[in-house]
Order: structure tokens, then sequence, then C-alpha cells
């Protein structure tokens, strides 16, 4: 793979900042849903600091109902860590994706900016690689404001979680997909990118529907991770 470009590996505050205010808009949706969270971990029977300990250093929505789902039945601790790994499995791609301008920052800066790595602020990184911009302060002054919103709105469901009980009756369980759908629809087009894309849909929708729970999200981001590896573009091999 060819070296990026130096100036695409830039990573200051200035970056951060901006990044921090472009996801600012995405992150007020989070707020609902980390309220859903924070009401259903509460009636789960969390106490209040272990539900904020939670979303704090998991900040893995997904994974987090999962756990709550197994919380206080007779499941092994081995068995909820397995479903948490499988359900984020899909960021070891994404740090795979990031490497060529991660490896140039420091071991603990590049540990800091994937701790808050998520689908939005990746996508949003990667948009940014394609069109030849800096996207580090992107990913993690996006994922800031993410995580930001995230710990507020679980915090809120603590203690005013009635208000929204079901996130999906109101829809807003559809914006993070339609988000994405969009960074997708704007990002590099070519045959390509279509073909992993269509592979790693298939394959999820294959899992989902005739493979244990969950294992869509690995399967898809697999077969499009393996596929987009060995199909490269003309210039991007060693």
């Amino acid at each position: 793979m060819a070296s990026p470009r130096p100036e695409l590996h830039q990573f200051d505050r200035q970056l951060v900042w901006d990044g921090f205010k472009q996801l600012v808009p995405i992150s007020l949706f989070v707020v609902a849903f980390g309220i859903a969270f924070g009401l259903a971990a509460t009636q789960t029977g969390l106490s209040e600091p272990l539900t904020v300990a939670m979303s704090t250093l998991v900040f893995a929505g997904a994974s987090q109902f999962a756990a709550l789902e197994l919380w206080g039945a007779q499941v092994p601790l081995l068995t909820v860590l397995l479903t948490v790994f499988a359900i984020n499995a899909r960021h070891l791609l994404m740090g795979a994706t990031l490497y060529p301008w991660l490896q140039h920052l420091s071991t603990g800066k590049r540990y800091a900016v994937m701790m808050v790595a998520s689908d939005a602020n990746w996508a949003m990184s990667m948009q940014a690689f394609s069109r030849g911009k800096p996207g580090l302060g992107l990913l993690f002054g996006g994922g800031l404001a993410l995580w930001s919103f995230w710990i507020l709105g679980t915090w809120l469901g603590i203690y005013f979680g009635s208000a929204i009980q079901d996130p999906k009756s109101l829809g807003l369980d559809m914006v993070m997909g339609c988000f994405l759908l969009a960074m997708v629809v704007g990002g590099e087009k070519n045959l390509r990118m279509l073909v992993i894309w269509v592979v790693a849909a298939g394959s999820s929708l294959f899992a989902y529907w005739y493979l244990p729970e969950n294992s869509h999200v690995i399967v898809g981001a697999l077969a499009g991770g393996i596929l987009g590896a060995f199909w490269m573009e003309p210039g991007d091999e060693h």
C-alpha cells in the first residue's frame, strides 16, 4: 500500500475541535438511546454509578443493551464477554482501515483515538481521507462528541428515562442507519466499492437469517474487509 500523504495524518487541537462540532448534530440523537439505556439499566437493577461507568468505559450501545439482557440471569461471565466481543468485532476492521494514518501517532495517542471510535465518526473520517483531507481530528473529536452525549443520555435516562421508553416508536433507531447510508452514497464510487458493499451486505443478511444472533455483524464486516484487502486498486499494492 502506498504511503499516505503526510498532511492526511495531521492531528492537532483545531482539527479535533472541528471534528467535535461536526458530529454534535448526530450526537443529539445518541442522547435518546442513552436515555433508553439508562432507564433499562435502572430497571434491570444496576446501580447508578455502575450504569454511568458502563457507558463511560464501554461506549457501545448495542453491546451494552445485549449485556443487560444477560444481566442477572444464570449466564457465565465468559458468555457475556463473548457476546460483547462479537457485537463489537467490526472495530478490529475499523482499526485496520485506519492504520495507514494511525501508525504515525504515538502509541498513547493511537489508542486514545481508537477508544472513541464508532460507526459514525469512523465513516466520516474515512470519507475525509478518500477526499484527500485529514481525518484523525474528525475521528477523535467526533468520537468525543458521541461519547459525551452518550454518557449524558445515560445519566438523563437514570433520572428522567420514563420520558422516552421506546426510541424506536419515534423512529430514532433509523437515524444512525440513514446517516451511515448517506456516508456510503457520498463516498468513493467505483466498481470495486460497489462489489465490496454488495458482498458485505449480502453476507450480513445471510448470517442474520441463518446464523446465530449478532453474527451478521462479524460476517458482513469480515466478508467486505477480506474482499477489500485482496482486491486492491492499482497503486495500492506494496
